[in-house]
């Protein structure tokens, strides 16, 4: 457990700068859309803070694959679910979801389908590579 937090700890805090900037497109092309004119610094403050935590966690949490006794399924379910409460918490705190039961819904199917097609391109994409070095070990025999 000591080397998953380790590891936790370094992956996020390797990513977590990613998230600063990805807030700053944002309040770009919000600004260059005429969409948003003026931000009041609370906003910018509590934006930089939030997503340089869930950039943090986002990248801290793929640290569970390292984690070699626990099954493949569990592994998925913790880093999803734990993706998912990082996301839907700084949507809300933030005031970019609403918080009422339609569009927490919405999200959380918009995020479970985009989760489980980047799992299912993930695994088709490790199974032809695996069968290709498979093959090659074959040839090689």
């Amino acid at each position: 457990m000591k080397k998953f937090w380790k590891e936790f700890l370094l992956r996020g805090l390797i990513c977590a700068s990613g998230g600063p900037i990805v807030l700053a497109i944002i309040y770009g092309i919000l600004g260059a859309t005429g969409t948003a004119n003026a931000i009041p610094p609370r906003e910018v403050c509590l934006g930089i803070l939030t997503i340089t935590l869930l950039a943090f966690i986002a990248a801290g949490m793929t640290a569970i694959y390292q984690m070699e006794q626990l099954p493949l399924p569990i592994m998925i379910l913790l880093h999803g679910g734990g993706l998912y409460i990082a996301y839907i918490l700084t949507y809300l705190l933030n005031n970019w979801l609403k918080n009422s039961l339609v569009p927490i819904l919405v999200f959380t199917g918009i995020f479970v389908v985009g989760y489980a097609l980047i799992w299912l391109i993930i695994y088709c994409v490790t199974k032809s590579k695996t069968e290709a070095l498979n093959r090659k070990l074959k040839e090689k025999l």
